[in-house]
């Protein structure tokens, strides 16, 4: 047993490299990349296609060895104990794990089976997940027959079958349609009340990432680059986010000049045809912008003021913007 003061899961300075191609020097996935997440929680790493976060995964869930690091689940060292961790942990990989050509039910009970459960306890379980998540009138379908979103629910289902301490979601919306995305948030949202457990996310979407971490930490080339809670990691950003957005891509190079000699904005940066900086003030600062603007025969569609969001504090912590990135 673990202390119940320790995290759920500990990462201690990841390193995993890989060959490159054709004789060209090995790829860095990860870059002493370290995490701690407590039981209860949601945990969410939040970085572009690329970033690390599924190699991370893949080594907390013993499918893979780092080249060094250390890590626990519940106590249990992963790299010692990898059939120790298999037993409290749930993994729903990027691709489905259940049998197209089973029920949903049947999906439900042999993955019980699987880890050791009596039938009878296993088709209990089974029902009350199939209850929890809305699948209960579909029970006695091919998982074949399955939209995105009612698929990907009972991938969800299929990793809390045995009730795991840990359970790993790497990217569980990818593809899904917004109603799809909405409801399996839902269920997301509840893990952590219902069963107790230690879900980590992965995501390259800001607002999952904002929705439903308690704790998130923005990963980039590897390592970890800041971490803490949305709201923390947003109010650390003093002021406003003014973004504007141009008539005319064209016009972004000369725009980004102008815009970086007026006073009280920074960071200004481009996306697309639109450009966004951080002033102390936005309301004082756009009269200011619009003007040099005009005066520069730039035009321009429309100009928003509002509070940071986390593409903020990726642009602030990265250098970049998480659309451009991603």
């Amino acid at each position: 047993m673990s202390d119940s003061s320790s995290p759920a899961l500990s990462a201690v300075d990841f390193v995993k490299t890989y060959p490159g191609a054709r004789g060209k020097p090995r790829i860095r996935a990860l870059d002493g990349l370290s995490i701690n997440v407590q039981a209860g929680t949601v945990f969410a790493l939040l970085g572009p296609n690329g970033a690390g976060k599924s190699t991370a995964v893949k080594i907390l869930a013993t499918l893979s060895r780092p080249d060094s690091g250390h890590a626990s689940v519940a106590g249990i060292d992963v790299l010692r104990d990898p059939n120790g961790v298999r037993h409290i942990i749930g993994l729903v990989s990027q691709k489905a794990s259940s049998d197209p050509m089973a029920t949903a039910r049947e999906n439900l009970v042999l993955a019980g089976r699987i880890h050791g459960m009596s039938s009878s306890s296993a088709r209990a379980r089974a029902a009350d997940l199939l209850s929890r998540f809305a699948l209960d009138e579909a029970a006695e379908r091919l998982a074949k027959t399955f939209s995105g979103g009612m698929a990907r629910k009972l991938d969800v289902a299929i990793g809390l079958m045995h009730r795991p301490q840990v359970l790993f979601l790497d990217e569980p919306t990818t593809g899904l349609d917004p109603q799809a995305r909405t409801e399996l948030w839902a269920e997301i949202d509840r893990l952590s009340a219902h069963e107790d457990v230690a879900v980590l996310l992965t995501t390259h979407y800001l607002d999952e990432a904002d929705q439903l971490a308690d704790r998130l930490a923005i990963v980039d080339h590897g390592r970890v680059v800041v971490e803490g809670t949305p709201e923390q990691l947003k109010a650390e950003l003093k002021g406003d986010t003014v973004q504007v957005e141009l008539a005319t891509a064209e016009a972004i190079p000369g725009a980004m000049v102008l815009l970086s000699r007026i006073a009280g904005l920074r960071d200004v940066a481009s996306v697309g045809a639109s450009l966004r900086a951080r002033a102390s003030s936005g309301a004082r600062a756009v009269p200011s912008l619009l003007s040099a603007l005009e005066d520069a025969d730039i035009a321009v569609s429309s100009v928003t003021v509002a509070r940071p969001s986390l593409d903020d504090v990726y642009l602030h912590h990265v250098g970049r913007s998480f659309e451009v990135a991603a």
